[in-house]
């Protein structure tokens, strides 16, 4: 019997099939995440995680009274999809934040400054008419890593 011997050219083909398929599109959902929806929370592709829209909504499914809470629970919700994808808010490249009343910017932007550090990620804040139940605040996260 002869061995088995492989051309160069089909090495890198099934080496380049294994990579590809490495890097297909995965899910993303914390442990015990209370998905509301057909939605993941976070998609990782190709090196690149998207976090889906978050609010400050608690574990326990209750919003806080005090909107700087509501920032900083948004913001939780969104390091728990980071944290189960081994990446942290140093990752962030961009960031999307709706406020349901721009009166709240500043407030949003004091909590918000305690979660990222220099370099800071490309954001855009944008004031929507409302949100999903009586949320305040979302934010959207886009993270990679080489």
């Amino acid at each position: 019997m002869r061995p088995l011997t492989l051309s160069l050219p089909i090495v890198l083909v099934l080496l380049l099939s294994i990579f590809a398929n490495a890097q297909q599109k995965q899910a993303i959902s914390p442990a015990g995440a209370q998905i509301a929806g057909p939605y993941s929370p976070g998609i990782l592709a190709g090196g690149v995680l998207y976090v889906a829209g978050q609010v400050g909504r608690t574990p326990d499914g209750k919003y806080p009274e005090k909107f700087q809470d509501e920032v900083k629970q948004c913001l939780e919700n969104v390091g728990e999809i980071l944290k189960t994808a081994k990446y942290s808010f140093s990752d962030a490249v961009a960031v999307q934040v709706y406020l349901t009343d721009m009166s709240t910017f500043q407030a949003m932007n004091e909590v918000y400054a305690t979660y990222f550090s220099k370099p800071f990620p490309a954001r855009t804040t944008v004031g929507v008419k409302e949100l999903v139940g009586p949320a305040r605040i979302e934010i959207t996260v886009t993270a990679w890593k080489k």
